[in-house]
């Protein structure tokens, strides 16, 4: 399957990582965090400690190979956002395209901003279960945090192998 080719599975596993990771940072850390991930590891941004890090990313993992899966679920995954924008956006524009004129545009603008918000309620409960499925593999594997290097102020880098 596409989804555990090694570099497409690595990612899976670290932006899974990367969720739990913010979920441990946000019990203690209030304001703007986010996260990137990629094969390697991936970025933390935030106004985070670095000893901080360490000891979040740890219990992340920890967490992880105990069976939480559900950390590996985020709100705040730009997955969630992106079903969100495509649904609304696919929506509101299959009505819209019907239209000939700007004045059909415009009588139909109400069902379009109708089919939008059909499209965003479709996607709040799909953008989780395309993150679990598909962006997101909460069995780590044999994963490992290699290192954690504060690249400059509110971001770090975690490695992991």
């Amino acid at each position: 399957m596409i989804l555990d080719l090694p570099y497409i599975l690595e990612t899976r596993r670290n932006h899974a990582l990367e969720h739990a990771t913010l979920h441990m940072l946000a019990r203690t850390h209030k304001g703007h965090m986010a996260g990137h991930s990629n094969p390697t590891g991936f970025f933390l941004l935030g106004d985070f400690l670095t000893p901080d890090v360490w000891a979040n990313t740890t219990e992340a993992l920890e967490r992880l190979r105990e069976g939480e899966s559900g950390l590996a679920i985020h709100a705040g995954c730009g997955t969630n956002f992106a079903t969100t924008a495509l649904l609304a956006g696919t929506f509101s524009w299959s009505v819209l395209r019907m239209a000939k004129s700007t004045l059909t545009r415009l009588l139909l603008l109400p069902i379009a901003v109708t089919a939008a918000v059909v499209g965003v309620l479709i996607a709040r409960p799909l953008g989780p279960v395309l993150q679990q499925r598909i962006t997101t593999e909460a069995n780590l594997g044999s994963m490992q945090i290699i290192d954690i290097i504060p690249v400059r102020k509110g971001v770090h880098r975690v490695i992991t192998r």
